[in-house]
């Protein structure tokens, strides 16, 4: 029920770990443990039924399909006039005004903060008890930030739905997270609380100091 953040330098397995729980890297010798479940070979069939969902810093939406289409892709039980009805709440719940858009739009006609809408909306119809994001922020336009985390936020209260928000934007961690997870070469550097994680020296040398 908590939101987490995961932090690093490039190069300090941040990719490698989404990979791995997305099921596009297979670990070498690690065990994928996810909502108390283990999970041979990752995959997104297998992340719906341990109530895990997983969004990419560059939504994979398929450009020629519409809004609708693109949410059944990845949430097969919004079907019929229900499931239009579920899409539509969902979309709203977690757009701002400006980024509206009709379930009939192809994805292509969409910027890309309406990509990442999409990307929030169809993970949220899987009914996840836990949500990775893969730099959340990147590409969107510094002005549209807050409202981006404001629907973390209401994803997280509203939902109840635990969130682990890789992410380089520190204004954007500090103001998000209630716990911070900070990794250097592969391994856990450091965790605790945004208080705690920007007065850790180790961190400050390690990543902080760069920014």
């Amino acid at each position: 029920g908590e939101i987490h953040a995961i932090v690093g330098e490039n190069g300090a397995g941040k990719s490698t770990l989404i990979g791995i729980a997305a099921g596009t890297i297979p670990p070498d010798y690690a065990v994928v443990r996810m909502v108390g479940k283990e999970v041979k070979r990752p995959n997104a069939k297998k992340l719906r039924k341990v109530g895990m969902a997983v969004t990419f810093q560059h939504p994979e939406l398929a450009e020629d399909l519409t809004v609708m289409e693109n949410m059944q892709l990845a949430a097969p039980n919004l079907k019929g006039p229900e499931g239009r009805a579920e899409a539509k709440r969902l979309l709203s719940e977690v757009a701002s005004e400006q980024h509206a858009m009709s379930l009939t739009t192809r994805v292509r006609d969409l910027t890309l903060a309406q990509h990442h809408v999409i990307e929030l909306a169809r993970a949220l119809a899987t009914k996840p008890q836990a949500l990775l994001l893969d730099e959340p922020t990147a590409g969107i336009n510094p002005t549209l930030i807050n409202g981006l985390l404001d629907r973390l936020h209401r994803a997280n209260t509203e939902f109840g739905i635990t969130l682990f928000v890789i992410e380089h934007n520190m204004r954007v961690v500090m103001n998000l997270a209630d716990n911070i997870y900070c990794l250097a070469h592969g391994e856990l550097l450091a965790h605790g609380t945004p208080d705690e994680i920007q007065n850790d020296q180790r961190v400050i040398d390690a990543y902080l100091g760069a920014h």
